[in-house]
């Protein structure tokens, strides 16, 4: 308890809290586009419960990551050189993740192209949700990481990195419901937004293997692309608007 109260007087502490933040939220803009993906294939109130138990088992997954911070820096140790090239657990975890990304990007992209004709969904609603979930909490995982990773080196201070896990993840939640339901609304969107998780998970593989690919230069053709297909929203709206 002392040692909180040292924290909460210390302003260095409050800088370190408010930059951890900052960074779990951009990071995890990434994985927000991925629930939002994700969750939009079921009901409405499905989709909000699975969001809500995806983010919440996340929330549960990144603490714990945290809370063995000294474990996971040991994460970025090599374990094997193939070709000259050190891959690490941290490599491994990555180059996985990004294929399953590529992987679910592919798969989505082809639903939206060519529709399944089978309309018997119920029976398929327990299972889509729990795999859903499931895919929630292991992508989110993935993302995790390298934040987690650059956490431990701005700050040694736990309780630090578990209040910015916890807001970021609450910024998450309350903007995953919103974002998909524009996605749902905007059937365009999510073409776009599928060509982000291809984009991110090819990142990702090439991450794991020795090739970084800077965030901002991610981040930045996807605010491009966006505010085109924003213009493009517009200009069809005042299209069908009817002439005075």
């Amino acid at each position: 308890m002392d040692n909180l109260l040292a924290l909460a007087a210390d302003p260095s502490a409050w800088l370190a809290l408010v930059a951890l933040i900052a960074m779990e939220i951009v990071l995890g803009i990434d994985n927000l586009v991925f629930v939002a993906i994700l969750s939009s294939r079921l009901p409405g109130a499905q989709a909000a419960k699975a969001r809500r138990i995806g983010i919440g088992l996340s929330l549960l997954f990144r603490v714990l990551l945290v809370a063995s911070a000294a474990y996971v820096v040991h994460l970025t140790t090599p374990l094997f050189t193939i070709l000259g090239e050190d891959f690490s657990w941290r490599d491994l975890v990555l180059i996985a993740g990004g294929l399953f990304l590529v992987f679910k990007a592919t798969t989505e992209i082809h639903h939206n192209v060519e529709p399944d004709e089978d309309t018997d969904e119920i029976p398929r609603t327990a299972k889509a949700f729990a795999s859903i979930v499931g895919q929630i909490v292991l992508l989110d995982l993935v993302f995790s990481i390298d934040s987690i990773i650059t956490a431990v080196g701005m700050t040694d201070h736990v309780a630090i990195m578990i209040i910015a896990v916890i807001a970021a993840v609450a910024v998450m939640l309350i903007a995953a419901g919103p974002l998909a339901n524009f996605i749902r609304r905007n059937p365009t969107i999510v073409m776009l937004a599928l060509g982000f998780l291809l984009l991110i998970g090819t990142a990702l593989i090439a991450d794991g293997f020795g090739f970084h690919l800077p965030k901002g230069y991610i981040y930045t053709a996807m605010a491009f692309s966006g505010a085109v297909e924003g213009l493009n929203m517009l200009a069809r709206k005042r299209r069908k608007r009817p002439p005075e």
